[in-house]
């Protein structure tokens, strides 16, 4: 989410306008670093500069410097590929194993300019859904049509009725390197998180979910505490009480963190968000205080003593160790964005049964064993000659 935030403030500006060239990851086959719906805006006035990834960082400056000449006869999508491929010159060491399409449009057309304003209404609380026709190797057409939260459209390329939007919905996104194919794009809002609390332990809490790309709001009923110049990295700083609760617009797609450190705050503010159930509800402190806390705002909420510990995380955070203010932000972020992005945030490492099975299948020779391109010297005694991995010439297996 906060790519989306950079790429619009770039496109706004006049870095990004004339001959920019926005650049969508759209398909990705094997593993990729980028899901689908990764962005890479140049800027026009620079050759190199860039907002945005669609790769680990070692694809980017390829992608860049060719980026104005993709698009000379208009939009395109092109390969890469990140298989490992002993006749390769050009390496590029993603070490993903996959092969990804991107597409590339010039700036200041109609498509281009309506899907900026898209993600920009989206950053506003606006979602909305942007479906992309994609042209293929052996032609097609490029094309767009946003939709918004209720199906109107707000925009659609020429020739594109409503009937083509409808079939395009149904069959979702598929990608054929030959007949092209659709992307189609929710663009939800950023995750909202409202921090109860506007303690100094609150601040690394809010400037890491602004990382995030997250939408942050504080609020404290203590005004000496919740101040705008205190948390310049939240969108909004409020004095309020439980009882202005209304004031917040509060819902079940929020993600809450209770940290007042208030006793009677916490409870109150308990109390009026358990009805409510976030998708994520943090409450700091010990054991012993969150008993206690969670059994008497069970009783003021009126809801069953079970079914509040299933709505609540306490104590806040995952079990990651460490101490200080930016420790604690850390754990407990980290378990509201597993919570939001619906996973149980456990560890991915590796068993020895895990390498064992990968090398037997052959799996691992499907990466690259060298460094980010970048590193690679021009020439190599033992490289032999080989033909160019690039998009314009894939050396796919």
């Amino acid at each position: 989410m906060m790519e989306r935030r950079q790429i619009v403030d770039a496109a706004r500006s006049s870095e990004s306008a004339g001959d920019a060239v926005l650049v969508t990851l759209v398909h990705v086959e094997g593993s990729s670093y980028r899901q689908p719906g990764a962005r890479l805006l140049t800027h026009a006035r620079s050759g190199t500069a860039y907002t945005g990834t669609i790769s680990g960082g070692c694809l980017e400056a390829e992608v860049v410097r060719k980026a104005a000449w993709k698009v000379r006869s208009g939009p395109c999508v092109e390969l890469y590929s990140t298989l490992f491929d002993d006749t390769a010159e050009i390496p590029f060491g993603l070490g993903c194993g996959g092969t990804v399409a991107l597409l590339f449009e010039p700036a200041a057309t109609p498509e281009y300019t309506a899907l900026i304003a898209a993600l920009e209404r989206s950053l506003r609380g606006e979602p909305s859904t942007a479906i992309t026709w994609l042209p293929g190797e052996s032609g097609g057409r490029f094309a767009r049509a946003i939709l918004d939260s209720s199906g109107s459209i707000l925009f659609a390329s020429p020739a594109i009725d409503p009937e083509e939007i409808a079939a395009a919905l149904a069959a979702g996104s598929h990608w054929n390197s030959a007949a092209g194919g659709l992307l189609v794009e929710p663009l939800l809002p950023p995750q909202r998180l409202v921090v109860f609390g506007a303690g100094d332990d609150a601040r690394p809490v809010v400037r890491m979910a602004a990382l995030l790309g997250w939408s942050v709001l504080v609020a404290d009923a203590r005004p000496q505490l919740a101040r705008p110049e205190r948390f310049p990295e939240a969108q909004k700083v409020l004095t309020v009480t439980a009882a202005e609760f209304q004031n917040l617009h509060l819902a079940p797609s929020d993600a809450v963190i209770l940290m007042t450190h208030s006793y009677e705050q916490d409870r109150d503010w308990l109390a009026v968000l358990l009805p409510i159930a976030p998708r994520y509800l943090g409450l700091l402190g010990a054991k012993h205080r969150s008993s206690l806390l969670v059994s008497e705002a069970a009783v003021l909420a009126g809801i069953p003593l079970d079914l509040c510990c299933e709505r609540i995380f306490a104590p806040v955070g995952l079990d990651l160790g460490g101490d200080g203010p930016e420790a604690i932000a850390l754990a407990v972020i980290a378990e509201a964005h597993a919570r939001c992005m619906g996973r149980l945030g456990r560890s991915l490492r590796l068993s020895a049964a895990d390498v064992s099975a990968q090398v037997q299948r052959g799996g691992a020779s499907r990466f690259l064993r060298a460094q980010c391109a970048a590193g690679i010297p021009a020439t190599r005694p033992d490289a032999p000659p080989v033909a160019n991995l690039t998009a314009d010439n894939p050396a796919l297996p």
